[in-house]
């Protein structure tokens, strides 16, 4: 019998656990900061959350939270979230029904993009177009992401299109419609960032994309078949390989 099968979602709590994990692998992971979460009912409003001050190295399938966007009461749970992951995650999920999964970083190189006084990631290859007209740069950093910031920062994400948020002086923020579709783009992101911010280290003038191409990149890139559900599979097999407890 399936020690797990009283736990919902299980699925997609593997699918969650996995890319905690492979966040520490990148190197993406600060201490017991930073958030993902994954809404499970058709209004968004019901998500899966990391626990309060667990490493991402140690997050497993059954120890993600389940919680309500909508209940005042949140926060006086025993296994209430971090005060930041209510503020940002909550207001995300109660106010935008299509951000289906929330992942965020303070990542080294997107971080770094941040905290330039012009954050907008440029479309200088195939990477960086992925993201042309699909970003948002948060200009009005106010101290840490309780509630009055969260949903500042959610407002900024009204727009469907928008799946990449560069928080100014403080990170990034992807949605998606799946786990695999916002891991995928959180990798992606902060490879381009790399290769955005080591292209400005050279000093030399950057060979940025026409609109047109960048867009059409974008564009393929959102239709290229099964792409971040492969990346994803594949994340979860070289996990197994290992002998992670991530589905446990």
């Amino acid at each position: 019998m399936n020690a797990h099968a009283n736990i919902t979602h299980w699925a997609e709590r593997v699918d969650m656990a996995a890319a905690f994990r492979w966040t520490v692998k990148l190197n993406l992971h600060e201490a017991v900061s930073n958030h993902f979460s994954l809404a499970v009912n058709p209004e968004g409003t019901k998500f899966l959350i990391n626990p309060n001050g667990r490493h991402f190295g140690r997050i497993t399938a059954s120890s993600l939270v389940e919680i309500d966007a909508n209940d005042e009461a949140t926060m006086q749970r025993p296994d209430a979230p971090d005060p930041t992951a209510w503020g940002l995650h909550g207001s995300i999920h109660r106010a935008l029904p299509h951000a289906r999964c929330v992942m965020h970083v303070h990542s080294i190189h997107a971080t770094v993009l941040a905290s330039l006084a012009d954050s907008s990631l440029l479309p200088i290859d195939q990477n960086t177009a992925m993201f042309f007209g699909r970003q948002v740069v948060d200009g009005h950093y106010g101290g840490m992401a309780f509630a009055d910031e969260g949903a500042r920062c959610a407002s900024m994400l009204a727009d469907p299109k928008i799946t990449t948020m560069i928080m100014g002086n403080h990170g990034v923020l992807v949605v998606g419609q799946t786990v695999a579709e916002a891991f995928n783009r959180l990798v992606f992101f902060e490879r381009a960032a790399e290769t955005y911010i080591r292209a400005l280290q050279t000093g030399r003038p950057l060979r940025v994309l026409s609109d047109e191409v960048a867009e059409k990149t974008a564009q393929e890139w959102e239709s290229y078949p099964g792409y971040a559900e492969a990346h994803l599979r594949e994340i979860k097999a070289l996990l197994d390989e290992d002998g992670a407890s991530y589905a446990s």
